[in-house]
């Protein structure tokens, strides 16, 4: 008897710190919003906006970004800045996440393509917006951990990829909205294409050693393709032969 009350202590136990952790991570996301918030006010003459879609303040809160960083950054999760995910890439800055989410101007009936899925975040928070998100990862290691972790926490309109995201996703094609993950020298011709009419890009132009931009790509209705830059970023390089 004595045993099983130990047992059922320790179960209690258990749930209470795990609630605890939850409650810890919750108000974390609470005050990571209030952050994005203030940086985008910092930001407006960029953005040409003060606040962000309501939608999209209301996924980054969901999203539990502590699950898609390594064990040992846990602790800084909900710091907003980029985090070491491994394989020399990064978990891109909460704030960045936001506004380029934004940018795409996405609703419920959106396909979405995403190039560097990385560790899955930025998926995970557009599946929050979207019907579906197709996301291509080049580094074999964290696209199958990225696809485990989207399966494992219920992320079911998310689907992974491994391969070189350069050429797109053809067979999916064509994309209400297409968002790059890392800096490219040039826009992708291939994405141009799978990009629908109407449709808006979003991607980090540049090199690592000199200045880039963040541009959002429109492809009109008529089909042509107009360009603005949004504001400075640094990202890691795309790799891939291009």
């Amino acid at each position: 008897m004595l045993k099983a009350k130990k047992i059922v202590i320790f179960l209690f136990s258990g749930f209470y710190f795990s609630t605890v952790f939850a409650d810890d991570f919750a108000m974390q996301r609470q005050q990571l919003v209030k952050e994005i918030e203030t940086e985008v006010k910092a930001t407006s003459l960029y953005l040409d906006k003060e606040a962000l879609d309501p939608k999209v303040m209301q996924a980054i809160v969901s999203v539990p970004r502590h699950e898609f960083v390594p064990p040992e950054q846990r602790s800084y999760a909900y710091q907003n800045r980029p985090l070491p995910i491994g394989y020399g890439q990064t978990i891109s800055q909460p704030y960045i996440v936001a506004i380029m989410t934004d940018l795409l101007k996405v609703d419920q009936q959106s396909k979405v393509l995403e190039l560097g899925t990385g560790s899955g975040y930025q998926a995970a928070i557009l599946s929050q917006l979207v019907d579906k998100v197709f996301t291509i990862e080049i580094v074999e290691q964290l696209g199958k951990k990225a696809r485990e972790r989207l399966t494992r926490l219920g992320y079911d309109n998310v689907q992974v990829k491994l391969g070189d995201g350069y050429y797109g996703w053809a067979e999916h094609a064509p994309f209400d909205a297409i968002i790059v993950t890392a800096a490219a020298s040039h826009i992708p011709p291939p994405l141009i294409k799978q990009l629908k009419k109407g449709g808006n890009m979003i991607i980090p132009v540049g090199t690592a050693f000199m200045t880039q931009q963040l541009l959002l790509i429109k492809k009109q209705p008529d089909g042509k393709i107009t360009s603005t830059q949004i504001l400075p970023v640094r990202f890691v390089p795309v790799t891939g032969k291009h």
